[in-house]
């Protein structure tokens, strides 16, 4: 009786799939969001080319593949909205909406497999780093001053953090500049992988 009276054992199974393919697309923006460039954007990363570029625009690359996930995360919000409806559409022991309900579902169920593996075959495993945009980027960030404040105490950090930002130096420049820090406790404070690990980069400097 269950069975036939109500249906939302597949509205349940319809919201996993969409909140999926929610965080999906947001990767996908992501994605695209990082690859944007080459001159104008972020160009974090570089996204492998899959079809040619814009008919309009010689040498560009579309993140057709990012853009494929999001597309099928819209088509599976649609197709919930659509197996919601469905669903409390339904008259006492009988809902008569079932086939488009079941229709929806497994559409949405093929989408997502055939994109996923094509995204992960067709874009993941290709995707490159910037190195050198992204070394530029941490080298020219004013924020690893936060790093700096342990070893030259708040005013005089604060004092090159604004200088780095009305001249556009770097804060390594300014620091060697300013004869506080040599060049080797900088490679130690400033070491990206150091500035991720809970503490005080560079904290046996302090101890010296």
């Amino acid at each position: 009786m269950d069975a036939t009276q109500n249906t939302d054992a597949y509205t349940e199974v319809s919201a996993a799939l969409k909140v999926c393919m929610m965080n999906m697309s947001k990767i996908a923006n992501d994605l695209r969001l990082m690859a944007s460039g080459p001159r104008a954007g972020l160009a974090e990363i570089a996204l492998p080319a899959r079809q040619p570029g814009s008919s309009i625009m010689p040498g560009k690359v579309n993140p057709v593949m990012a853009e494929l996930i999001n597309q099928i995360a819209f088509q599976v919000i649609g197709n919930d909205h659509t197996i919601c409806l469905a669903s409390e559409a339904g008259q006492l022991e009988l809902n008569v909406m079932e086939p488009v309900l079941v229709f929806n579902l497994l559409q949405s169920i093929s989408i997502m497999n055939n994109g996923f593996r094509s995204f992960t075959d067709h874009c993941l495993a290709d995707i490159e780093a910037n190195e050198i945009r992204l070394k530029e980027y941490v080298e020219k960030s004013a924020g690893v001053i936060t790093a700096v404040n342990p070893h030259l105490g708040y005013e005089a950090a604060a004092r090159i953090a604004r200088e780095a930002i009305l001249t556009g130096q770097s804060i390594r420049d300014l620091c060697l500049q300013y004869d506080v820090l040599t060049e080797e406790e900088l490679d130690i404070i400033l070491n990206p992988f150091e500035m991720t690990k809970p503490g005080i980069a560079g904290a046996e400097l302090l101890e010296r």
